[in-house]
């Protein structure tokens, strides 16, 4: 059983390969399931594509729904395919972005924070800056993951501590924080990825760090998993290293979403 969450397609402007690039190489790799879970459009922006290189447009998100649901069925005798977008948490706005959703048949909705304090997570302008505050940058990097948990709109938390992934060190212990965290996740009810792409940035480690999924696995949060591929040939990277960990520690099922409902698939 191989199952990958997180994958990107030439829509956003970023990734490489159409989604059935994308089937298709998950068939090559004998995969029993893909999530298709592009980036979400700016919805509450005026306008219709303010940033190219980073999602698809407004108007092309019901393009993107049909075609999923078109592919789904082509190769429905292949491979499951799970319909999906990675949707931006941004505080005030998810009621608008949650009434879109509402409206497509989408089996699975990964809720990441990108952007926070200016920039994108993996900017490294934001490091330069001369005033930059690293330790406060950490701390409301985490308090906004904790938002995304507690407002309810997403099935799975993407990348959650993606804030180290250029590998700028916090100087002050975390460990109280991400305690708190994996309480408010615990008690939200929402699955976390273990997003394996942080092992392609400078960290050089899985999103998050093994010792904050040891704290979430303690309080009984479910995990999804996630390449954040964007390209065919980063699919399932990890995969054996990350359930190898996860049996290790105690965790006998992953999570699976088909229509919005969580199924657990034994490892």
């Amino acid at each position: 059983m191989f199952v990958d969450y997180h994958t990107h397609h030439d829509r956003c402007g970023h990734a490489q390969g159409s989604m059935e690039d994308m089937i298709k190489a998950a068939i090559e790799l004998g995969m029993s399931q893909i999530g298709l879970s592009d980036h979400s459009p700016f919805f509450c922006d005026e306008n219709d594509h303010p940033s190219p290189g980073m999602t698809m447009a407004k108007s092309d998100f019901p393009n993107y729904v049909q075609e999923m649901i078109g592919l789904r069925e082509k190769y429905k005798d292949r491979i499951d395919v799970r319909l999906g977008v990675e949707s931006d948490y941004l505080p005030g706005l998810m009621e608008q972005y949650a009434a879109i959703y509402a409206q497509y048949p989408l089996d699975y909705i990964i809720g990441s924070v990108h952007y926070f304090r200016g920039y994108h997570v993996f900017a490294s302008e934001r490091w330069r800056q001369e005033d930059v505050d690293i330790d406060g940058t950490y701390v409301d990097y985490i308090r906004l993951i904790q938002e995304a948990a507690r407002c309810g709109k997403f099935d799975i938390l993407g990348h959650i501590d993606a804030v180290k992934g250029l590998n700028v060190p916090c100087s002050i212990s975390l460990d109280a924080l991400w305690d708190e965290t994996a309480q408010v996740i615990a008690d939200a009810g929402v699955a976390v990825e273990i997003n394996t792409s942080g092992l392609r940035k400078k960290c050089g480690s899985w999103f998050p760090s093994a010792d904050i999924v040891e704290r979430l696995h303690r309080l009984g949060v479910p995990f999804a998993f996630g390449s954040d591929a964007h390209g065919p040939d980063q699919l399932l990277h990890d995969w054996s290293g990350v359930t190898g960990f996860l049996k290790e520690i105690g965790v006998k099922e992953i999570a699976t979403f088909k229509r919005r409902e969580r199924i657990m698939l034994s490892l």
